[in-house]
């Protein structure tokens, strides 16, 4: 007896938004720590790639829409916290 796609999907999702959520977490404490705005960026960019997940997951089973919806959804969250990473490699504090 294996896993269901579902209960697959679910349990990555899972994993994806605690290990998301703690590297937001200890980013945006570091960026305290330091005081500095581009580790904030960074934690900020993190978040929205994991907001992005949680929407996706959010949209994917609550919702009755186009499942490829899910995915421009997540698609879209992770266009712009990449975006938001890339600017914190390059900005100067």
């Amino acid at each position: 007896m294996g896993l269901g796609l579902t209960t697959l999907v679910t349990l990555l999702k899972t994993v994806t938004l605690l290990l998301g959520g703690a590297i937001t977490y200890f980013a945006y404490e570091a960026s305290l720590r330091t005081r500095s705005h581009s580790i904030r960026m960074l934690a900020a960019g993190f978040g929205i790639v994991t907001v992005g997940a949680l929407l996706a997951g959010i949209v994917d089973t609550l919702l009755h829409v186009d499942p490829l919806l899910a995915l421009v959804v997540e698609s879209a969250f992770t266009v712009i916290g990449f975006a938001v990473i890339l600017y914190s490699l390059y900005a100067e504090d």
